[in-house]
């Protein structure tokens, strides 16, 4: 029987973390209807974490970025208070983000899914590094 050791020298990969389809109300707009009350909003982000061991040095959630604490991270910066332009949360999201331990780049969109009946109005910025590899 053989025995595989891994290091974190040996067998990295490009690693991303992605969140889809989060949905949740906030606060934001400049329509005396949107000042008043939330409306639905949907977040795609992900975070580029750059080269990782394909195997973590162990099974344990201390070592890697945890997906619990990013959605959190969304939720909580996007209803923190009212904001006029779905430009301005962007960019304040996109900011926090990047804080994160080990994160290289963000990808996020934010979109307003009830401003028309015929379309949902979206918003997608990128920072930072993403491999093109």
């Amino acid at each position: 029987m053989t025995t595989l050791t891994y290091t974190s020298s040996h067998m990295l990969g490009q690693q991303t973390l992605t969140l889809t389809g989060l949905r949740f109300d906030a606060n934001l707009g400049i329509l005396e209807t949107e000042k008043t009350a939330p409306q639905p909003i949907q977040v795609d982000a992900e975070l580029s974490l750059g080269h990782q061991p394909l195997l973590p040095a162990d099974d344990d959630i201390m070592h890697v970025l945890d997906y619990r604490k990013v959605r959190k991270i969304i939720i909580d910066e996007c209803t923190a208070e009212h904001v006029n332009l779905l430009e301005t949360l962007i960019g304040k999201l996109a900011n926090r983000l990047m804080q994160l331990p080990n994160v290289k780049g963000v990808r996020v969109k934010i979109a307003k899914l009830e401003i028309f009946a015929d379309c949902e109005v979206a918003i997608r910025v990128e920072t930072g590094q993403w491999n093109k590899d």
